[in-house]
């Protein structure tokens, strides 16, 4: 799903080392994991009220009590998340990263926790992915759809916005012809706005936690606690209560 921009990869690749970065053993030890995420993203991550919520909140909580520990919860703006990963300001990144060749080189991720893909969405009308070619096209700036859609260039325009929010805003008002976002954000979208009509995908993506170069122990920690709950029937429990489907991509 989102990932940043190669411009945001390249100055990534000056801080990363994960030299610093707590392993595992030193995680148990203090008895608590340190994640991040946006709070920005429902379904996944987003606030109700003050409490942090959504389908990844969730499946951290989930993991992290498999794993023995407690959690300690950070948000940050979308684009400052891996920054601050490669920082070693927390331990761990949970925030609908989708698996890049660019971003491999940046940061360790784990096996996948969703399997989604970007949709495109209209006003009053289904577009059809090759429609985007004539249209001006909103997007949330930072994000993989950025990137997806000037591959093949599937847009007439292509305007970036801070929040998908504001690309809903934008299509609503006239402004833009299509958002292109994640197809379960959009569902989302769709739920609470009649006027919203979902259309083709344009891609598809794995999606995983992301923690620092180097630190594959706590990657292994987390790969066998998330299959674990994958085996005991609660990752479905979960993913249906959110999407009312099994969202991952298999064992």
């Amino acid at each position: 799903m989102k990932h940043c921009l190669f411009a945001v990869i390249l100055s990534l690749s000056v801080f990363t080392s994960g030299a610093h970065a707590r392993p595992l053993e030193a995680i148990k030890k203090s008895g608590k994991l340190i994640a991040a995420t946006e709070g920005q993203f429902p379904p996944f991550n987003f606030f109700k009220g003050t409490k942090l919520s959504g389908f990844e909140i969730d499946l951290a909580e989930m993991l992290a009590k498999k794993m023995g520990v407690a959690l300690e919860w950070k948000t940050l703006p979308f684009d400052s998340l891996l920054i601050g990963l490669a920082q070693d300001r927390y331990d761990l990144v949970i925030a609908s990263h989708g698996v890049t060749p660019e971003r491999q080189r940046a940061v360790l991720f784990t096996k996948p926790h969703y399997c989604t893909g970007g949709v495109a969405v209209g006003k009053g009308k289904a577009p059809s992915k090759a429609s985007l070619k004539g249209f001006t096209v909103g997007v949330q700036v930072g994000t993989s759809y950025v990137t997806e859609l000037q591959k093949e260039h599937l847009f007439k325009q292509l305007k970036t916005f801070p929040k998908d929010t504001d690309a809903v805003q934008s299509l609503m008002a006239g402004k833009v012809d299509a958002w292109v976002s994640d197809r379960f954000v959009a569902l989302e979208a769709v739920s609470k706005n009649a006027a919203l009509e979902i259309g083709e995908l344009v891609f598809t993506e794995r999606v995983a936690i992301a923690v620092a170069l180097g630190n594959a122990g706590l990657a292994d920690g987390l790969n066998a606690a998330l299959d674990f709950v994958k085996s005991d029937g609660s990752y479905v429990k979960l993913s249906n209560q959110y999407f009312k489907t099994d969202v991952s991509c298999g064992r």
